[in-house]
């Protein structure tokens, strides 16, 4: 396979990669504004956010196109300084699932160009979209404007769906093709890691020059190991969120669907108090999210489990956390635990390691790269509820272990910041403007030297 490009490492050399003034950012189904873990809103909503504001401190301006939802949000919202969020109306705001936008997407696109013709012609030297329903967008946009396209793709309908969780509906062929469509479109294609960065190439034959691995990051301000005694730190946070303050706590945040498998986490609680019926009695099953995807339709699904695996006195469900209450509840907990079938990164397992806390995931996509196996926590092969029960019956009692795991899993997320990513999306923007360029000045060329033969 052809070697793969690294934009962070592009980055660190001298190459004179023109900056871009203006990036359109376009992320259909979801804002940066909604509340992560919460119907489509997830990591995708993180990583927009995080990296547009950054993007801003580096004197870069973004304007982020997504639809809007309500009638009460207003055309415009100044999300921080230089970032802005516009809201485009298509189709019903209320009531539109992420499978029914894409008979939206005309509207949304011609929303989306109604906004640039409003501007000086060259407004935007770039557009970045993400998700393949805002690569469609983005196609359309880049041909208009005469500008590159950057697309990063978050989740794969074909790797999905190779990875299916049991009950879960598969992508539709539409949406395959329309990413393979995205992916033969774009100037250049941005993966989260090098997995990922494999899978495009591999199933949508994706050319290998224009796919770059640029890894995500995490707020590592904002998410810390707590200063101070650690137990006392668990113990006031477990206060803080109405947890147990005694036993284990193992926590799973995210979004409520199939594909993330809180249900594995919950199996694996009844399988450890079939194996060790003391160690499942001290032990606290954090659920924090809120019900997604084809979740909506037995949003209760998860209660219902518990209740009938005999189990519902050792889960709690919470909401999705804001503010300093997510790294509260990664710091109360002895565990996180992320059994998805598929992340394209696992934006949850960086956030609890940056806290200090191991990471108990399923070894698959980005998780591989998320988590350091055996150091900054462990990786299960598969999905088996015996074989995460097995895992937790180790690791829990284990104090020493779990100890060594969190000075691994502070350092590990140190390897990962908001401010890498964005140096190495300025050097996948520089080099997609570089080549856009190159390519206009042989075009000119060729049109000058065609109206001299006349």
């Amino acid at each position: 396979m052809a070697e793969l490009h690294t934009g962070v490492g592009r980055q660190r050399g001298a190459l004179p990669w023109p900056r871009p003034r203006r990036i359109a950012t376009v992320s259909v189904h979801t804002s940066p504004l909604h509340q992560p873990g919460t119907g489509d809103a997830g990591g995708m909503n993180v990583y927009i956010l995080e990296v547009a504001r950054r993007l801003a401190e580096a004197d870069v301006e973004v304007e982020i196109f997504t639809r809007a939802t309500s009638g009460d949000l207003p055309p415009v919202v100044e999300m921080a300084p230089g970032v802005h969020v516009r809201h485009v109306t298509a189709g019903p705001l209320e009531g539109l699932t992420k499978e029914e936008l894409p008979g939206q997407l005309c509207a949304f696109t011609a929303g989306v160009l109604r906004a640039e013709a409003a501007r000086a012609p060259g407004h935007y030297d770039l557009i970045h979209s993400h998700y393949w329903l805002s690569g469609q967008v983005g196609w359309l946009a880049k041909e208009r404007w005469g500008v590159p396209l950057v697309h990063t793709a978050h989740t794969l309908a074909k790797v999905k769906n190779a990875q299916l969780a049991a009950g879960d509906r598969p992508e539709p062929k539409a949406r395959v093709i329309g990413e393979e469509q995205v992916v033969a479109e774009a100037d250049r294609l941005v993966a989260n890691t090098r997995v990922e960065a494999h899978d495009l190439i591999g199933r949508y034959d994706a050319d290998p020059a224009r796919v770059a691995v640029v890894e995500p990051g995490v707020d590592l301000d904002r998410f810390r190991p707590a200063l101070g005694d650690r137990d006392a730190t668990t113990v006031a946070a477990r206060r803080r969120l109405g947890l147990p303050t005694q036993g284990y706590v193992v926590a799973f945040v995210g979004r409520i669907q199939p594909l993330k498998a809180p249900d594995v986490l919950i199996r694996a609680v009844a399988a450890l108090r079939r194996r060790d019926p003391a160690l499942a009695d001290e032990l606290t099953v954090v659920i924090c999210g809120g019900p997604s995807g084809s979740g909506l339709e037995r949003p209760t699904a998860l209660i219902e489990l518990a209740a009938s695996l005999g189990i519902a006195d050792r889960v709690r469900f919470l909401p999705p956390q804001t503010g300093a209450d997510l790294p509260d509840l990664y710091r109360a907990a002895d565990l996180v635990a992320v059994p998805s079938y598929n992340e394209s990164f696992g934006l949850v397992a960086l956030e609890a390691q940056a806290c200090g806390t191991p990471v108990v995931a399923a070894a698959v996509g980005g998780l591989v790269t998320a988590v350091r196996d055996g150091v900054s926590g462990v990786l299960v092969d598969g999905h088996d509820p015996v074989e995460w029960a097995r895992t937790l019956a180790h690791l829990l009692p284990d104090r020493a272990r779990r100890a060594r795991l969190a000075v691994g899993a502070a350092r590990h997320a140190r390897n990962f910041s908001w401010q890498r990513t964005v140096s190495g999306l300025l050097g996948v923007y520089g080099e997609a403007i570089a080549e856009h360029r190159e390519r206009l000045s042989v075009q000119l060329a060729g049109d000058a030297a065609m109206s001299c033969s006349w």
